[in-house]
């Protein structure tokens, strides 16, 4: 919401465009931020619009465009004080590609837009309005989020505070460490923790995850090549089995005996490209910039979120009450799963990880920030060891290294320990 009100007071803002999986809740987002900050609100979805396909197919004059909207939607759409919303846009590719002359020829209306599946759109031939929009990612709740809707907002405050309070904030580790328990099974989809928040079911948490991964897979044989949608099931139901591997990095062969990378490459990139996966390359070296060390031929693959995961393996409900095994569970991938999705969404960073030459050491993640290069190592059990992390520290040297565990922080020589619970403040440690 921040970041739409900074970009509603741009004097130079573009089109913007929210992308994001299905259900993050893209369309409240929009419709709520309009309510609150616009006198008016035009919303056109354009999923199965047929009067809309024809609108935009046609030429595309702003003054005919408007006119159309305003019939369209019942609302005088006047641009100083009316926000215009355009929802599933990649339905009608015209509609996407006639931002570019909202930019150029009528910048003074304030038209934001979203999309589920903005990436596969652009594989069919689409103009894309390059260089003429703006955008804004939209992910899960993050933990910091969900903490603030289900428990205490002050606790929320702790995490996230520019110089955080770590005394305090394991004073109140008790509480942090049940509500990362429930995260760790809710995840951060709106629904689901909405339904957690009204009535704390467990099961029926479950119910709306497994029809929400029904809908995706039912969005597969719906938009996907139909030759490519056995491919994209198949990858899409191993990733649970590969991140319950040791080292966590994608093998084909898991998908099914004697795959091979060129069989899957295009599955692959439509779950990408619909923000349902996130990629994880592995880096040779940690120097700047990343991107130039990147090692396409290995990589893991995340879920966008950790409750669809743990939904996904059947997680059983009672790894909740036995202490901490719910950390551990196939070991550790929801823990890992769990500082990805809080890197992404509540650090924005897109994280790397790296391994040696021979795979005898690795670190979980490194990303960048600032002109630091940092190693974090993901511990899900309280027995930490750290021969991975040391050695990647006694090789390149970084200013810092991280771990996330259990354990409380602490700061030693070159080593500070995060709780898993508090990974939101990593930027504002070293």
């Amino acid at each position: 919401m921040n970041e739409l009100i900074s970009w509603k007071d741009r004097p130079d803002r573009k089109p913007l465009l929210l992308r994001g999986g299905r259900q993050v809740g893209k369309t409240w987002l929009m419709k709520e931020f309009g309510r609150q900050y616009f006198n008016k609100v035009a919303y056109v979805n354009f999923d199965n619009n047929e009067r809309m396909a024809a609108l935009f197919n046609g030429d595309s004059n702003i003054e005919r465009l408007i006119t159309s909207l305003q019939i369209e939607t019942e609302i005088n759409i006047t641009p100083a004080d009316t926000l215009l919303i355009f929802d599933e846009i990649q339905e009608v590719p015209q509609a996407l590609a006639s931002l570019k002359y909202f930019d150029e020829n009528a910048p003074e209306y304030a038209i934001l837009s979203a999309g589920s599946m903005l990436g596969v759109a652009l594989h069919q031939g689409t103009s894309f309005p390059v260089g003429k929009v703006e955008f804004l990612d939209l992910y899960p709740m993050s933990f910091s989020e969900f903490l603030e809707a289900v428990e205490n907002a002050r606790l929320t405050d702790l995490i996230r505070a520019d110089q955080p309070d770590f005394k305090m904030i394991t004073a109140f580790k008790g509480k942090f460490i049940d509500a990362l328990k429930q995260y760790y099974y809710v995840g951060g989809m709106p629904e689901a923790v909405s339904a957690f928040i009204q009535r704390r079911d467990f099961t029926e948490v479950r119910r709306i995850q497994m029809r929400l991964l029904e809908a995706y897979s039912q969005d597969f044989s719906k938009h996907a090549p139909n030759e490519t949608v056995p491919r994209i099931n198949a990858l899409w139901n191993s990733i649970p089995a590969q991140l319950a591997r040791e080292n966590r990095k994608f093998i084909y062969g898991l998908i099914r005996d004697g795959a091979r990378a060129r069989d899957y490459e295009l599955a692959m990139q439509w779950l990408l490209d619909c923000g349902l996966i996130h990629k994880v390359n592995r880096i040779t070296k940690p120097d700047m910039p990343l991107m130039a060390y990147i090692d396409q031929n290995a990589f893991k693959l995340y879920f966008l979120d950790v409750g669809l995961l743990s939904a996904k393996a059947d997680l059983d409900l009672k790894t909740l009450l036995e202490g901490n095994r719910v950390f551990e569970e196939f070991k550790g991938a929801l823990t890992e799963q769990y500082v990805h999705q809080q890197l992404l969404s509540e650090c924005k960073l897109r994280p790397h990880y790296w391994t040696a030459e021979r795979a005898m050491a690795e670190v979980d993640f490194v990303y960048q920030n600032g002109s630091d290069i940092i190693p974090l190592e993901v511990k899900a059990k309280e027995n930490l060891k750290a021969k991975s992390l040391r050695q990647y520290f006694d090789k390149f040297q970084p200013r810092y290294a991280l771990r996330a565990s259990m354990s409380d922080y602490r700061k030693e020589n070159w080593l500070i320990n995060v709780p898993l619970y508090a990974v939101a403040s990593i930027l504002t440690l070293g």
